[in-house]
């Protein structure tokens, strides 16, 4: 469920009609459809113009400035938009919080949402292809992973929850306790150089204890092999209890407040700049939802005027 594809083939699969008659080849025929917002959940998004991306959806797939691969709107290996789609036309979301993403080794590339994140907010998401992923434990007193379960607590609980961790220190256990405490070096960076706005979020940020915020990109079935990694265990687990998925790869039998990867970053960081940062959400990260949501309107589209609605 934590999955989202531009990979053409599946998405014709997944989307054809009795009779209709689609190309394998790519998601030109599904992106020459007209696109409406009606009914669309996500129209009331503050987004920058889509028409970008308008354009590029007529002119088909391009490539990749990179590994020249033939892709629809980005290189969802490389993370950088195709040819046709100038980078200076894509936003760029500032984030409150670093983000790490744990990929699924098993999970395909072009189905991921993850990588929306890494181009649209560049300089706060790394992507990690599990089992290459960091060593959280020092740090686990400022660090928060978004996984449903039993111990998961809410956003507004965030801050009390890691003040335990940081009484703590960085103990999973009273026995761990009696050793010396890891001695920090010191950070040399010019202070000249750091933008005002960078200063403001950092200062917000520290003064929850929070600093960055873990996801997993993978479908729902297969996530138990990385969250019973012994690396993730003893952080906090955040749960997102109140939202619905509006992901039109849903997956059976799983509750619909399960959410794609992207939708899960974009309304964690909504809760946290209301709950913890305690200001008015004023569409500071919908464009976290840019590619999202075109994505999402093209595909509501090609059902409609496929008759499946």
């Amino acid at each position: 469920q934590l999955t989202m594809s531009l990979n053409s083939s599946t998405l014709l699969n997944e989307e054809k009609a009795q009779g209709a008659q689609r190309n394998t080849e790519g998601l030109e025929s599904l992106l020459q459809t007209p696109s409406s917002i009606q009914d669309n959940p996500l129209q009331q998004l503050q987004l920058a113009s889509q028409e970008v991306l308008e354009k590029a959806k007529k002119s088909g797939r391009s490539k990749c400035p990179r590994c020249n691969s033939s892709r629809m709107f980005y290189c969802y290996t490389c993370f950088v938009p195709v040819e046709t789609v100038p980078t200076k036309e894509i936003p760029t979301v500032k984030l409150p919080l670093k983000i790490d993403i744990i990929k699924h080794p098993n999970e395909i590339d072009g189905k991921s949402t993850a990588v929306h994140a890494k181009l649209l907010a560049p300089d706060d998401v790394t992507i990690y292809k599990y089992p290459c992923i960091p060593e959280y434990e020092e740090k686990r007193h400022e660090i928060a992973l978004i996984f449903p379960g039993p111990n998961s607590v809410s956003v507004k609980d965030i801050a009390f929850h890691l003040q335990k961790y940081t009484k703590k220190g960085f103990c999973s256990s009273d026995d761990d306790c009696s050793r010396e405490p890891v001695l920090k070096q010191a950070k040399i960076e010019p202070e000249a150089e750091k933008n005002p706005n960078e200063c403001i979020s950092s200062s917000r940020s520290e003064g929850t204890g929070l600093k960055k915020i873990i996801f997993i990109d993978s479908t729902w079935n297969q996530t138990n092999k990385i969250i019973t990694d012994e690396r993730l265990q003893g952080l906090l687990q955040i749960e997102l209890k109140t939202r619905k998925t509006c992901f039109w790869r849903h997956q059976k039998g799983k509750p619909d407040t399960y959410l794609s990867t992207i939708e899960a970053i974009y309304y964690f960081l909504v809760d946290y700049h209301q709950e913890i940062l305690k200001e008015s959400y004023k569409g500071q990260y919908d464009n976290l939802l840019f590619f999202f949501s075109f994505m999402y309107t093209l595909i509501k589209d090609a059902k409609c005027c496929a008759g499946k609605e």
